[in-house]
C-alpha cells in the first residue's frame, strides 16, 4: 500500500485534520463517530491552545516594540536635547558631572590659588585656551589674546552669564581683572574632530546616524534658544565658514553638543531697528546667506552694507547638517526626509525661510518615525 502523508506544521509535525484521523504513520483510517469527535475535541483544544501561544508571542513583541519606540522617541520630543549636569543649579552656580553639590561661580582669588593650568590646547584671535585643573577637575581656561578684542572678550563673557542652559557651555568662574574666564573641558573638542573621534575603536559604536541625527538636533536646538534666549534674539555671527562654525561647538563625552564660542552673537529686534552686519570686511562664498554678501556692483563700503537677521543662520543650517551625517548606513534616507525643510532653508528671500523651531519640528519629527521605522513597529501593525 502506498504510503499516505498528512499535512505538516511549520515547525515539521503533523497538524490534525477534522475529517482524517491517523493512527500512525500508515494506519488505517477510522469512521466511527465517537473516534472522530475525540478528535475533533482534542483538535480544537490543540488548535485554542497554539493560537493563544502565537497572539501572546505576538503581544510581547509588539510591546517591546512600543516600549523601545518610545523611550527613544521621549528624548527628542522635549524642549532640552539632554540633561546638563548643572541643571538645578541656582543662578551664578555650577556643577560639573562628577559633583554632588553645585558651587558658586568662582572668581579671581579662587581661580589664581585654586585653578591650574596645564597646557595650551587651542588658541583663536581673541582668545588663547589652556587645559586646568581645580579640585581634580579638568577644566578650560580662557585668557585674552590681545587687548584689542577686550571688547569681544567681554561681550562672550556676558553672553556666557546670561545664557547659561544645557545647550551652552558650563561656565565654572572668571576673573575680570586678569581677563580670563573658565568652563567646563570636553575632552572630545570641537565639531571639527567629529569624524577624527567616532574613526576610534572605543566610539566606531556611535557611528550611526540615529547619533549623527541627534547631534544636528542638538545643533538646530542650540540656534532656536539662541534666537529665543533670555537674552534676546541672538545670532551666530562667526559662521562665516563651515569650519568656523563648527569651531563654536564642542562635543561631549555623550556625544551631543553644546555652544561654546559667544563673542560674536549680536543681537536682532526688527522692532527697535537692531540688525546684524557679522564683521566689517566683504563676504563672500555659498556658505553664507544671500542677504550676507555685497549687493551693488560698486566697491565695498561697510558703511552701505544692509543688514539681516537671524534668517542667516537658517540658511547655513543644510550645510552643517550634511557634515554631520557624513557617509553613515541611512544617511541617504535621513537626507531624503529633510530634503524639503532644507529645500525652504536654501529660499533666497531670507522672511520665506522657517524658524530653526520650525526647522527643529521637523527634524524631531524624521528622527521619530526613522527609529519607529527601524524599530519594526509599523511592520508589527
Amino acid at each position: 500500500m502506498r504510503q499516505r502523508r498528512g499535512p505538516q506544521s511549520v515547525s515539521g509535525g503533523r497538524i490534525y485534520c477534522p475529517c482524517v484521523w491517523s493512527r500512525g504513520v500508515d494506519g488505517p483510517r477510522h469512521d466511527n463517530n465517537q473516534q472522530m469527535k475525540n478528535v475533533m475535541g482534542r483538535s480544537s483544544r490543540t488548535t485554542s491552545h497554539s493560537a493563544a501561544v502565537v497572539v501572546l508571542c505576538l503581544s510581547v513583541l509588539l510591546l517591546a516594540n512600543v516600549v523601545i519606540y518610545l523611550y527613544v522617541d521621549s528624548l527628542y520630543q522635549t524642549n532640552e536635547p539632554f540633561a546638563a549636569s548643572h541643571t538645578g543649579c541656582p543662578p551664578q552656580h555650577f556643577r560639573m558631572i562628577t559633583m554632588k553639590n553645585c558651587t558658586p561661580w568662582l572668581q579671581c582669588s579662587q581661580v589664581n590659588s585654586e585653578v591650574r593650568r596645564l597646557k595650551l590646547i587651542g588658541q583663536g584671535v581673541v582668545k588663547k585656551v589652556y587645559l586646568a585643573e581645580w579640585r581634580g577637575q579638568k577644566v578650560a581656561v580662557s585668557m585674552l589674546s590681545s587687548p584689542v578684542y577686550l571688547e569681544d572678550f567681554l561681550h562672550g563673557l556676558s553672553m556666557l552669564q546670561a545664557l547659561q542652559a544645557p545647550h551652552v557651555v558650563q561656565l565654572v568662574g572668571f576673573c575680570l581683572e586678569d581677563h580670563l574666564l573658565v568652563t567646563e573641558h570636553h575632552p572630545l573638542g570641537s565639531l571639527l574632530n567629529l569624524e577624527g573621534v567616532l574613526a576610534k575603536e572605543q566610539h566606531q559604536k556611535h557611528d550611526t546616524w540615529q547619533v549623527r541625527l541627534r547631534l544636528a538636533i542638538d545643533y538646530v536646538s542650540i540656534l532656536h534658544y539662541l534666537h529665543n534666549s533670555p537674552a534676546g534674539r541672538r545670532v551666530m555671527c562667526d559662521s562665516n565658514s563651515l569650519e568656523k562654525t563648527l569651531s563654536q561647538f564642542l562635543l561631549t563625552s555623550d556625544f551631543h553638543l553644546v555652544v561654546n564660542d559667544l563673542d560674536a552673537l549680536p543681537e536682532v529686534d526688527v522692532a527697535r531697528g537692531l540688525v546684524v552686519k557679522c564683521g566689517h570686511r566683504e563676504l563672500t562664498g555659498d556658505f553664507v546667506a544671500p542677504e550676507q554678501l555685497w549687493p551693488f556692483k560698486e566697491r565695498f563700503v561697510d558703511d552701505l552694507m544692509p543688514g539681516y537677521d537671524e534668517k542667516t543662520d537658517v540658511w547655513k543650517i543644510p550645510d552643517v547638517t550634511w557634515f554631520l551625517m557624513g557617509r553613515v548606513a541611512g544617511g541617504d534616507l535621513v537626507h531624503f526626509h529633510l530634503f524639503e525643510i532644507h529645500k525652504q532653508c536654501k529660499k533666497p528671500e531670507p522672511e520665506l525661510r522657517p524658524s530653526a523651531q520650525d526647522v527643529l519640528k521637523v527634524y524631531r519629527s524624521v528622527y521619530s518615525s526613522m527609529v519607529r521605522d527601524s524599530a519594526g513597529f509599523r511592520d508589527m501593525l
